[in-house]
């Protein structure tokens, strides 16, 4: 019965997001509250039916009713209850349904939070964003519906692809999905503000917050899948290039550019065309990359394996969503305030500047993501594009961007002079002359540049925890209170940026220090590598609740002391795959790395790794997701810029500058 309620709540949603699309804009129009009124209504119920039907298709996997056939298809009866639960967003239907889901949640906090906002505006963007509903709602109704039923149903299921069977991936999907969907909100506002011809400093007030709110689950999202490849695959890397990887790297990029040029819109009313237009092209990435994982276009261990022909419906979603908000930007950006002007030596010049690096960051990956499929489509040669390319071409752009970032929050705004600004980095630029000193102590002369990487990151580091001091400096006479009255949306930046320069230790470290082994083992055998004496005790049979696995047990020896992990190489009967479990000791100074392959006669494939300061990558990425929320959670982001005002008696006629 759950597929036939779930079915129904889909419906319901489906002929509520057409309300919830034409009520709310012809009520703008007309200045009608009631209709505008009625598009909230809308909106808060969508929010509920589709909640419903989502419920439904996790009730299905609880129970394991075969007779749906997306359980059927993705779970067991063996399988654990947490990955029987992570299974309804682990095929294509299911992953729809959560984005859906998603995209009316978000609809729906804009309808009931929305209270301070002109209800003109409000009234567009739940316009706007009832029309994504209307068609992703479709989309998935006519051509991806999750409650399909089988008849007879068979008695037992087949599991959830065994990669994704692992806590990382139970969080991964969703944090990544609230990211992506998130930025509609802002791709609705950019669309709202075109239709009522204004866009001002309040605009970008009311869309910060939900810029946040979309940017940091991203951050988290990306983090967690980095991690989840670093373990879960046994390569022993944490970024690999991979298209689908790249497709949530570009949102990000785009998104990071769209939260700076946003605060610059708030505060000084300028790059109003330029707020828009990022948020219109961060929400397109966002739906590339849901084509990218099921057009099938390109191979990826990330991608869903799905019949192409329904990417091409989500190809036409992303070509007219991206389409027709260009073609409206491109009629009323030009009508738009200029905003206030400002001095190159500036607050709202080095935003500007840090926007042209993230622009040109994510057209570089653009480009290395889809030049293979463009040059297949000309002229039929395949063609691959790796790390050597995203090395001659992406780490030029980030370090300059880099370097910048610290003194971003360093100047005043409209105008400001150079020598002032590079005394107030006086003290992170010393600092970081120490860290590249004793970085060419310690590594040589050989590594020179990785030396220099590590003086980025703790440039990065200490500039970040050196806008804290300037502020609490100029307050000393009230230190405590300056300290206490720090505002959150500060305090958020600093734990952001102070976790970017965590993450550059991290890369710099094992990019440059990293080791690697192959060889044969045999229990009993003990070997030598990268400063640790490591012997394998035992290889055996052992098994799980719905896999058998080949799993090799060994002793370590470093300079901490001893400690023993394993290895596993498991084999899924039901899904007739493997997988690998690699062992990790994880250490702030750098990770010890062994997976087991293929065995040989008396023993075993044993790779291992050792991954200098590796885990300072995901603690780096983790902080500036927290940086993300503690800024979310200021309560001037929060209280909106003002009550909304009355109606106004006529609807008014769009302004002609």
């Amino acid at each position: 019965m759950s597929a036939e309620v779930g079915q129904f709540a889909l419906i319901l949603a489906l002929l509520l997001s057409a309300v919830q699309t034409v009520a709310p804009l012809y009520g703008a129009h007309r200045g009608d509250g009631v209709l505008m009124a009625v598009g909230r209504q809308a909106a808060i119920l969508q929010g509920v039916f589709v909640s419903v039907a989502f419920a439904c298709l996790i009730h299905g996997y609880v129970t394991c009713d075969f007779s749906m056939a997306l359980v059927a298809q993705h779970s067991h009866t063996t399988q654990p209850l947490a990955y029987r639960i992570a299974a309804s967003w682990g095929s294509h239907e299911g992953s729809m349904l959560l984005w859906v889901l998603i995209l009316a949640i978000y609809g729906a906090g804009v309808a009931g939070f929305g209270g301070t906002l002109r209800e003109t505006l409000q009234a567009r963007v739940l316009g706007v964003q009832g029309v994504l509903g209307l068609a992703f709602l479709s989309f998935l109704i006519f051509t991806s519906n999750p409650f399909l039923r089988l008849s007879p149903a068979p008695v037992e299921g087949t599991e959830l692809n065994p990669l994704l069977q692992d806590p990382g991936l139970v969080l991964h999907p969703p944090l990544l999905y609230l990211g992506y969907v998130g930025f509609s909100v802002a791709f609705c506002f950019a669309v709202a503000a075109l239709l009522e011809g204004r866009v001002d400093a309040a605009w970008a007030r009311w869309i910060r917050p939900w810029v946040l709110a979309a940017w940091a689950p991203l951050t988290a999202g990306i983090t967690l899948g980095s991690g989840w490849a670093y373990y879960e695959l046994g390569w022993g890397g944490w970024w690999f290039w991979d298209p689908v990887e790249n497709a949530s790297l570009m949102p990000w990029l785009l998104g990071t550019a769209l939260l700076h040029s946003a605060l610059v819109l708030e505060r000084r009313g300028a790059l109003a065309s330029w707020t828009i237009l990022l948020a219109i092209l961060t929400f397109s990435l966002s739906l590339v990359g849901t084509f990218l994982v099921r057009s099938g276009i390109l191979t990826s261990v990330h991608a869903f394996a799905v019949d192409p022909q329904r990417g091409v419906y989500i190809l036409g979603i992303l070509a007219a969503t991206t389409g027709v908000s260009l073609a409206l930007y491109a009629w009323r950006a030009p009508a738009l305030r200029a905003g206030a002007l400002f001095q190159p030596v500036s607050r709202e010049g080095g935003v500007t500047l840090n926007n042209l690096f993230l622009t040109a960051l994510t057209a570089t990956v653009f480009l290395g993501t889809f030049s293979p499929v463009f040059i297949e489509m000309l002229n039929g040669d395949k063609i691959s594009v790796g790390p050597p390319y995203y090395n001659r071409t992406f780490a030029p752009l980030a370090v300059p961007l880099m370097m910048l970032v610290v003194f971003g929050p360093m100047l005043n705004w409209k105008r400001d002079e150079a020598k002032r600004v590079l005394q107030r980095v006086r003290i992170p630029a010393i600092l970081a002359g120490v860290a590249l000193i004793l970085a060419v102590a310690l590594g040589g002369l050989d590594h020179l540049l990785a030396a220099g990487g590590i003086a980025l990151g703790a440039w990065l580091l200490f500039g970040s925890l050196a806008v804290l001091v300037r502020r609490w400096w100029a307050g000393r006479a009230y230190l405590v209170r300056s300290i206490l009255t720090t505002p959150r949306a500060v305090v958020g930046l600093v734990i952001a940026h102070a976790g970017l320069g965590m993450l550059v230790i991290g890369v710099t470290g094992t990019t440059a220090w990293d080791s690697e082994k192959v060889l044969n083992m045999r229990p009993g055998q003990t070997i030598e590598f990268a400063g640790r004496s490591l012997t394998m005790i035992a290889l055996e049979t052992v098994r799980g609740p719905n896999y058998e696995a080949r799993q090799a047990r060994f002793s370590v020896e470093d300079r901490f002391g001893p400690y023993r992990f394993r290895s596993e190489r498991r084999f899924y009967p039901s899904a007739q795959s493997q997988t690998t479990e690699a062992a990790i000791r994880v250490g702030f100074t750098g990770n010890f790395y062994v997976s087991i392959g293929e065995e040989s006669p008396g023993g075993i494939v044993v790779r291992m790794w050792s991954h200098p300061l590796i885990v300072w990558i995901w603690i780096g990425g983790f902080a500036m997701s927290i940086g993300g929320l503690v800024s979310l959670s200021d309560r001037r982001l929060r209280v909106g810029a003002a009550v909304r005002a009355p109606l106004p008696a006529a609807p008014q006629p769009l302004p002609a500058e």
